[in-house]
């Protein structure tokens, strides 16, 4: 080993340094150092250097160990719909949508309660008094009460069509509610995944810190015996500083993840369970460009263009003849006793009104407005479903090609760290090289992953939701 033939030179050494500088005396002092079969300094650097192949041989020198987390044994779908659950039952914004959905369907239910009968009564009480030339003053207390009914007996369809122009409002205001929850959903999904996705790039890193460290204090006790190795000290020292500047900077990336989530289910938040095996099925493309008319988003839209078709037909109702029935009577009592009704029909047909055109132009063009923009938000959404579906066949495609990887530069790493313990043919920049070049697939390898699942649920989020496949 290396150390030992540091300590063999030591031993050759040792004479000059006693003052047998002899040509002829050297080849003794060769003979008396070779029996040395155990030096006492090249034990302790050969067991630190055999320590680097271990993956958890020296604690992070940051003074924690990186890769300890607090992981569930929850099931990870049941531990993401309750998180979902949650974040809906807390969120003010999915609140207030659900209170202008409840003010939609009343607006209904008032429409659709204008065809009854309206019947009002009316009272007053007065003091009156007439004064007549040539007869005396008559005044006294008067006492009126009136019942007023109207109710519509004929409109063109006027008032079925603001009902159902109100009915297709309520559903496009019960449609944005599901957006917007489900909006909500994903939201808390990938929160929930990009936090398990550093927890796991936080042990990798972990992992290389101790490993670097481990280097460094080989080095240390080589670098005591062979000054002209400093240099190799110094890089060492650089790696493992950047080992530990990528692990503060994923733990600076974990606790502003972790602050969003917070925002959502609140400050208790779970141990993070295990979602590697969630959302690895890379759906169909066609069933899922199929199912984007499903999305809330769309039926949002396509509920819209209905209520503006309707409202449309009720403004051009209302330029037609519209009959109403009506019956008012009145009862006096006191001054002027006595009592009258009326009861009749009233007709209205428009002869001639400027207005009428463009204003029903006006709302036909409304309606044809939003069915373009539903057919925009379908092929928009069908382009960037097939956009993620590429990404996450990538994505998996590539976890699997870097499988194939971690196992080559394992084995290059291995065989790299033995070759420059043992036999010296082998740079300690081979050696950091090859570790870094194996963390870093290992990060890669999480990053893929991750990625995949991010994009399988961003195109479930574009049809039918994301909590559809997590149930």
């Amino acid at each position: 080993m290396l150390a030992q033939s540091l300590a063999a030179a030591v031993l050759l050494l040792a004479p000059a340094a006693s003052g047998l500088a002899a040509p002829a005396k050297a080849k003794p002092a060769a003979r008396v150092a070779k029996p040395a079969p155990e030096p006492v300094a090249a034990a302790p650097a050969e067991s630190r250097q055999s320590r680097c192949g271990e993956e958890d041989a020296l604690p992070s020198s940051a003074g924690r160990d990186a890769s300890m987390f607090e992981t569930s044994n929850a099931d990870p779908r049941i531990q993401l719909q309750q998180l979902v659950q949650t974040a809906i039952q807390r969120s003010q914004s999915v609140g207030a949508v659900t209170l202008l959905a409840q003010a939609a369907r009343y607006e209904w239910e008032e429409a659709r309660a204008s065809r009854m009968p309206q019947v009002s009564l009316g009272g007053m009480l007065s003091q009156v008094g007439s004064k007549t030339d040539g007869l005396p003053l008559e005044h006294g207390p008067k006492g009126t009460i009136s019942i007023n009914v109207t109710a519509p007996l004929f409109d063109s369809g006027r008032l079925s069509q603001l009902a159902a122009w109100r009915s297709q409002l309520a559903e496009s205001a019960r449609h944005g509610l599901i957006n917007a929850e489900q909006q909500l959903a994903l939201q808390t999904v990938s929160l929930a995944m990009d936090r398990s996705r550093y927890q796991l790039q936080i042990q990798v890193y972990g992992q290389y810190v101790r490993k670097m460290a481990c280097l460094v204090e080989a080095l240390e006790f080589i670098v005591k015996q062979d000054r002209g190795r400093a240099s190799e000290l110094v890089q060492a020292q650089k790696n493992r500083q950047q080992a530990e500047l990528a692990v503060e900077q994923t733990h600076s990336a974990l606790r502003q993840t972790e602050i969003r989530l917070k925002r959502f289910v609140g400050e208790e938040l779970p141990a993070s369970a295990s979602y590697s095996a969630l959302l690895t099925q890379v759906p169909e493309l066609g069933e899922m460009q199929r199912d984007v008319e499903l999305a809330p988003e769309v039926a949002q839209l396509a509920a819209q263009e209905r209520a503006q078709s309707r409202y449309a037909e009720s403004v051009a109702a209302g330029y037609k003849t519209q009959v109403n029935v009506l019956l008012n009577g009145a009862a006096i009592a006191g001054q002027g006793k006595g009592g009258d009704f009326v009861a009749g029909v009233n007709v209205n047909i428009p002869l001639y009104n400027a207005s009428a055109d463009p204003g029903i132009n006006a709302a036909r063009k409304r309606a044809e407005a939003v069915r373009l923009q539903r057919e925009d938000a379908i092929e928009s959404r069908r382009y960037r479903m097939a956009d993620m579906h590429e990404s996450a066949l990538s994505a998996f495609d590539r976890a699997r090609r870097i499988v194939e990887l971690l196992r080559n530069s394992d084995r290059v790493r291995a065989s790299t760290l033995q070759q420059w313990q043992q036999l010296g043919r082998r740079s300690l920049f081979d050696v950091m090289g090859s570790e870094a070049d194996y963390y870093g697939l290992r990060v890669a390898h999480v990053n893929a992953i991750f990625d995949g699942q991010q994009a399988v649920a961003l195109m479930w989020s574009m049809g039918r939701g994301v909590m559809t496949p997590l149930r």
